[in-house]
């Protein structure tokens, strides 16, 4: 009952905040996507937009849409839908020319926040028109002479935001889109953050009652099954990159490529969230979809990791050479294996022993790399080791590292003599 009262709620506020039309400015913010697509309603237009330094207009076409005005609200309304959505498949069957001309793709209609405020209907495309062409003359998608739609789809992609609106502008400037772009970049980071800490605020991101509008199950759901896999997995790791935000009616669209890491997997995911502000001011999820990820992101993680790593080593080169078993041992997890010695507490009573009578002299660290390990990462460098008795050896180190925390511990030493 409370859904469907927060839907109701929604539905009506909607339908009055928006008996006019959308008119939004788009700007320039630093977040914003290569290319937009915008149709403009009231002037039937499509007019492509182009971020690079700043915000402008690369092509201009008349365009035709519904043959009723307003809003789309419910199937068959014959109305074109307002808001932000994106570039899907090309649909591949044969097409009427005189309806459809020779290309079609199709649009994200209902979004996230369509299916919150309760609207309905579907088939929104963005398509060429064979026949006469005639402002305000299809049953609710964008249509553009054949020409054009070819024009477009060689510079559009699969994902390209299409902001449709009554009336819109935009601007070079970063303007006020500029502020609440980067407050939502710091709560996706907030929201990637407490998910690889599998800490319970991850939950406090979504707004549930909305999630469970927006997708047609209960919130609940998705929260069990998230602490399901954090009771199951010892570390999570996540990573988020290539973001990009646009305003719609009420609601923020950002999108995103995605690596999560576990034990033994890891993949790259493509993202886009639904924000909305509670009623305390505070953004939160309230829709998402999935898609293809725009670009494979473990090398990225990779070398994002590579300066932690370096930083690890360093560290722990410096308390092997101070001969500070207690430091020395802090970089390894209880049940780390050195050699033929198990658990942290056998390698520092072995390092203790040995440093009272040869403690080292010289520790350098050579080569290192770094690649993905089922527990985390595997480190590898040469390493060459003097002690102040006289003995010396050159060899390849090997370390598993395992993610504890924001840091690493080694779970599995190696050493094999020779370069």
């Amino acid at each position: 009952m409370r859904v469907a009262l927060v839907v109701l709620t929604l539905v009506m506020s909607v339908s009055m905040a928006f008996a006019e039309g959308w008119t939004p400015t788009l700007s320039s913010h630093s977040y914003g996507p290569e290319r937009i697509i915008a149709v403009d309603k009231a002037t039937q237009e499509l007019i492509m937009l182009e971020r690079k330094s700043p915000l402008h207009e690369v092509l201009r076409f008349p365009c035709t849409t519904g043959q009723s005005t307003g809003d789309k609200l419910v199937e068959g309304d014959l109305r074109t839908p307002e808001g932000v959505y994106f570039v899907g498949h090309r649909i591949n069957r044969k097409l009427d020319w005189a309806l459809y001309g020779d290309i079609a793709y199709s649009l994200n209609y209902p979004n996230p926040i369509d299916r919150i405020n309760g609207k309905t209907g579907s088939g929104i495309w963005l398509h060429g028109r064979g026949k006469t062409f005639v402002p305000r003359d299809t049953l609710g998608c964008v249509a553009l002479k054949v020409p054009d739609m070819q024009n477009v789809a060689l510079e559009s992609e699969y994902g390209t935001p299409v902001v449709i609106a009554n009336n819109l502008d935009w601007t070079r400037d970063p303007g006020e889109s500029e502020v609440t772009a980067l407050t939502l970049v710091r709560e996706l980071d907030a929201w990637a953050n407490d998910w690889q800490r599998q800490d319970e605020g991850f939950f406090d991101h979504y707004n549930a009652d909305l999630m469970t509008a927006s997708e047609g199950t209960d919130f609940s759901g998705f929260v069990a099954h998230k602490q399901g896999i954090f009771s199951r997995q010892p570390w999570i790791q996540v990573m988020v990159d290539n973001v990009r935000a646009v305003p719609g009616p009420g609601y923020w669209v950002t999108w995103f490529d995605q690596y999560y890491r576990a034990p033994g997997m890891a993949s790259t995911t493509g993202k886009r969230f639904y924000w909305q502000k509670d009623d305390a001011g505070k953004w939160r999820i309230v829709g998402r979809e999935y898609v293809p990820a725009s670009e494979d992101l473990g090398a990225k993680y990779l070398a994002s990791k590579q300066t932690d790593v370096q930083g690890l080593v360093k560290a722990w080169r410096a308390a092997w050479l101070a001969g500070d078993v207690d430091s020395y041992i802090t970089f390894y997890g209880p049940q780390a294996v050195q050699g033929s010695r198990k658990g942290a507490v056998s390698i520092a009573d072995y390092k203790k022993t040995l440093w009272a009578t040869k403690p080292p002299v010289k520790v350098e660290v050579d080569g290192l790399t770094v690649t993905q390990h089922p527990k985390g990462l595997e480190v590898a460098f040469t390493q060459v080791f003097e002690s102040a008795d006289g003995y010396s050896d050159v060899g390849l180190k090997t370390m598993v590292l395992t993610p504890d925390g924001n840091t690493w511990k080694i779970d599995s030493e190696q050493w094999r003599r020779g370069r």
